[in-house]
């Protein structure tokens, strides 16, 4: 089923696929393939590059950042050796014009394929889900009806290491190349890691082996970019190719690359396939056993299932059937892939190279596996305990590899942690995750993980102003509040709205624990926090957001630029700081004077001139990102505080303006990707009004999907069972989900028929009525048996 269809491309329902039918896409439409540990992007044109754990620290191909021209990737050219003519299986780098050409991003893998003389080839790209390499499998077939010789050159520069590789002739000189005959596939070690290590810096080798091998025995090899290229020549018509034949050289002092010259022999309507394999393997050995494994083609076939079948899995916990087909792709499907294969296991994307770990970063996204497969978000949060302080403080972010972080006076970090243990314990009711031992970075000594919580929220609570609110530091959540609070002065409201979530939701852990003089301390602290965010930081319309070292305010009606901020006033209502009249006051704020087209922007008016004692929020372009953009991270919450207030309409109306579905029918306008969520999309101050960007990189896909399943639709998971209280617009007839929790599963339909839906008027589970009504009206579902299935109905309605 073909749906919203564009100048592009458009979605392919059945297999879960984004189909784009013309290469030449306004910006790079891309893939995320990985498997946590391997990963590599492709784009629309056959670009991308590939990294082992690492994107930055340990990339195994060259690539540059230029998303214009799109002319860095892992190629194969074809070459008829009647005609001479050349082309590539992927529109770039050749670019020769083809009679059909498509491009399937699915989940889990890419293919592309084209019509070019004659010849239709079919390139299927995936990473395995447990070996550290890719598998490009090539079909080739013969539409004509004359016999066809090709020669088949496949072609990547080696980067084995930090990229970007800004030092070539450097760096070159580490690298050696070796070509097994007996195996017919090229190797490359590198005897030098620029990662800093106990020996001292770059004073140690590349761990690994790179790999290149085809299933069928080369005619020809390279490994020197020189003589495949020719001198003064590009990638889009290289002299090996044209000459049909590859130099033979390997060994050390050449600019590394790989290539494979593999002929070919079609008979008219004959079909062939070609598999290879690129990777980085621990050893030698490993190496080997994985080239040999692959030549068979049913280790391919084998493999693709296996990745299908883990994302069938992953996908198949949470399903939803809406009257809006753009929200139903996005919780199916897309938010949940964009999450976990891009931000979670791939760090990294086109518009950021990455594969360092945010503190708070991977810690809300991997909210994302709570539905799915909640142990891996008890493994997120574990991994985050360890990079914290015994003083409570954390790194900002740190690499894996080297475990080398940045430790500033970033005032939010901290209290990720035990938020995203508390959403853990909604989901899972798994208190033992408290008990579970963790050492600190400068502590070898471990601490439960309820002493690593308590460390956060103590220091916070240690970082206060004479004012009664929590001090900024070098930034909250929004970096680019970077010189705000240098000197440990500048205040933080919607870090106060922040803390004073925080201090009410784990009171209840450290009730259940007994823990009696914290649980004390810590409603006193959020009682007393909450009077001072009111009288203090009101602004008579709106909260205000923050203040300089000096005492100057941000966000407030005294500042001619910058003067509304979106998270102060959302924060306001999820926290429960505001009261009922002042939240609804905040958010008619949000709705009139921050909400435009594309959703609401994380501040307005844009600042036009840069101030050195903000940050370097400043210095973007008016409208663009964190100055005037919408900021689709944040944006989300507004949702959340929409929902709240039972305002159906703007919560849809907001989550609709965010979902990259509906921006793609004005894709020229856009530019990106219409499957992920953009890190922003520009605002009305900006002149490209309306443009996404930061694809796939960006904390936006979990909270998304958070938003819409557990706000918008209203399921919701509590200790005491699964909470049901959908905030839709009257419009809709109703909805179904399909939710698995605590390993039952649960199959829900509401009915609106009066289209009225003020409240919750009817349940029945199992054909039985029930009266699980909360004192807010809400249904709470009970916890039933792993394993058994329960079918609710809730009818909506008046009261």
């Amino acid at each position: 089923m073909k749906l919203f269809k564009n100048t592009y491309g458009y979605f392919d329902k059945t297999h879960n696929e984004y189909v784009i039918t013309n290469p030449k896409t306004p910006r790079p439409w891309i893939n995320v393939l990985g498997n946590g540990d391997y990963g590599m992007t492709i784009s629309q044109t056959g670009s991308g590059y590939s990294w082992r754990t690492h994107a930055q620290l340990n990339r195994l191909t060259r690539w540059e950042q230029d998303i214009i021209k799109d002319e860095w990737g892992k190629y194969v050219y074809v070459r008829d050796a009647n005609t001479k003519r050349v082309w590539s299986v992927g529109w770039k780098p050749v670019c020769a014009k083809p009679d059909r050409y498509e491009c399937r991003h699915g989940i889990g893998y890419t293919i592309i394929t084209s019509l070019n003389e004659g010849i239709e080839t079919e390139l299927l790209t995936f990473v395995p889900i447990d070996e550290p390499m890719e598998v490009w499998n090539l079909t080739l077939r013969n539409t004509t009806r004359k016999a066809r010789k090709l020669s088949l050159f496949t072609y990547l520069e080696w980067g084995l290491g930090a990229s970007p590789d800004w030092h070539r002739e450097f760096h070159k000189c580490f690298i050696e190349t070796s070509y097994d005959n007996r195996l017919a596939a090229l190797f490359a070690t590198k005897r030098l890691w620029e990662v800093p290590t106990e020996n001292g810096h770059w004073n140690t080798g590349w761990p690994y082996i790179a790999f290149h091998a085809s299933s069928i025995k080369p005619a020809s090899f390279d490994a020197d970019k020189e003589s495949f290229l020719g001198m003064y020549r590009d990638q889009q018509m290289p002299r090996s190719v044209l000459e049909g034949r590859l130099q033979k050289h390997t060994g050390n002092g050449l600019d590394p690359v790989a290539s494979l010259h593999i002929n070919v022999a079609l008979q008219p309507g004959e079909e062939k396939t070609v598999s290879f394999v690129l990777g980085a393997a621990s050893s030698l050995e490993e190496a080997k056993m994985l080239v040999k494994k692959y030549r068979k083609t049913g280790a391919v076939r084998g493999a693709l299932e296996r990745v299908k079948q883990g994302w069938t899995e992953r996908l198949g916990t949470v399903r939803v059937d809406t009257p809006d087909e753009a929200m139903n792709l996005m919780l199916n499907v897309w938010l949940k892939y964009q999450a976990i294969s891009g931000r979670i296991w791939g760090r990294t994307a086109y518009y950021q190279t990455g594969g360092a770990y945010g503190f708070r970063d991977q810690l809300q996204d991997s909210q994302i596996f709570l539905p799915i497969a909640p142990e891996r978000t008890q493994q997120q949060i574990l991994i985050h305990a360890k990079h914290q302080f015994k003083d409570g403080t954390v790194y900002h972010w740190w690499h894996p590899l080297t475990e080398i972080g940045h430790h500033p006076d970033v005032s939010d970090n901290l209290l990720w942690l035990p938020f995203v243990v508390h959403s853990y314990l909604q989901e899972t009711d798994d208190a033992a995750i408290l008990d579970s031992q963790v050492p600190f970075v400068d502590e070898a000594t471990p601490a439960s993980l309820y002493q690593h919580c308590c460390r956060a929220i103590d220091r916070a609570l240690e970082r206060f102003s004479e004012n009664g609110l929590p001090l900024i530091g070098s930034g909250d959540w929004n970096d680019g509040l970077s010189a705000v609070g240098l000197k440990m002065k500048g205040e933080s409201v919607w870090l106060g709205h922040f803390l004073h979530k925080i201090l009410h939701d784990f009171s209840e852990c450290t009730s259940a624990r007994g823990d009696q003089d914290r649980t004390v301390r810590y409603k006193e602290r959020a009682g007393q926090l909450r009077e001072v965010l009111n009288s203090r930081a009101w602004d008579g319309e709106w909260f205000w957001r923050a203040t300089k070292d000096s005492g100057e305010k941000i966000g407030s009606k005294e500042n001619r630029e910058g003067r509304l901020f979106l998270n102060a006033q959302t924060w306001a209502v999820i926290s429960g700081v505001a009261d009922r009249e002042r939240s609804e006051r905040v958010m008619d704020v949000v709705e009139q004077k921050l909400e435009f087209k594309a959703g609401p922007v994380l501040l307005y008016p844009a600042y036009k001139a840069t101030d050195e004692k903000i940050g370097y929020l400043t210095r973007y372009a008016p409208g663009s990102r964190e100055n005037g953009g919408v900021y689709t991270h944040a944006a989300t919450w507004s949702v959340i505080s929409a929902a709240m207030l039972g305002r159906g309409e703007a919560a849809y109306r907001i989550f609709s303006k965010l979902n990259p579905v509906n921006r793609s029918g004005k894709a020229d306008e856009y530019m990106a990707e219409p499957y992920v969520t953009p890190g922003n999309i520009d605002g009305p101050e900006s002149p490209f009004y309306g443009r996404g960007g930061w694809t796939w990189y960006t904390g936006s896909a979990a909270w998304l999907f958070k938003v819409g399943l557990e706000w918008i639709l209203g399921v919701r998971p509590t200790k005491k069972g699964l909470l049901l209280s959908p905030c839709i617009p009257k419009k809709w007839k109703g909805f179904k989900v399909h939710r698995v929790f605590r390993g039952a599963e649960y199959e829900i339909e509401v009915k609106n028929p009066t289209r009225v839906n003020t409240g919750i008027i009817r349940v029945t589970i199992d054909g039985s009525e029930t009266e699980r009504f909360t004192p807010d009206d809400s249904v709470l579902l009970p916890v039933f048996q792993a394993g058994s299935r329960h079918v609710v109905s809730i009818t909506m309605g008046s009261k």
